[in-house]
């Protein structure tokens, strides 16, 4: 998949550096947070609760991400009607702007190659 639909590969190369900063920067803020969150209502709550560490709160943080789900976007799964209202040029200029990088195509814009999904439908 080209992420990178410029030709300038440096343009491409820093893009592609920043969003990894980004990436490990918001990983080490929701770390922050959970530890904060962890040793500022658990111990209280429950007794026997110990304070966490950075690193054990990093821990919590991948399990929850394993247990109930992921932190991306939107890909595979629709979680938010966006697009319902947009008309079919504003959607072609948002994924211009946007490339696919956040963009699901709605059911009646995707190609169905399931023939028993058109039969079922009445």
């Amino acid at each position: 998949m080209n992420f990178c639909r410029t030709k300038d590969k440096s343009y491409c190369i820093s893009r592609c550096i920043g969003m990894a900063a980004l990436v490990v920067i918001g990983i080490a803020v929701l770390g922050w947070v959970v530890m904060l969150l962890w040793n500022w209502l658990l111990p209280d709550l429950f007794i026997g609760v110990q304070p966490v560490s950075y690193c054990q709160a990093l821990g919590v943080l991948l399990l929850s991400k394993i247990l109930f789900g992921n932190f991306r976007c939107c890909r595979g799964r629709r979680h938010h009607p966006h697009g319902e209202n947009m008309t079919q040029e504003e959607r072609e200029q948002l994924r211009s702007r946007w490339g696919n990088w956040c963009y699901t195509p709605k059911q009646d814009e995707a190609p169905s190659t399931d023939e028993s999904s058109k039969t079922e439908q009445h």
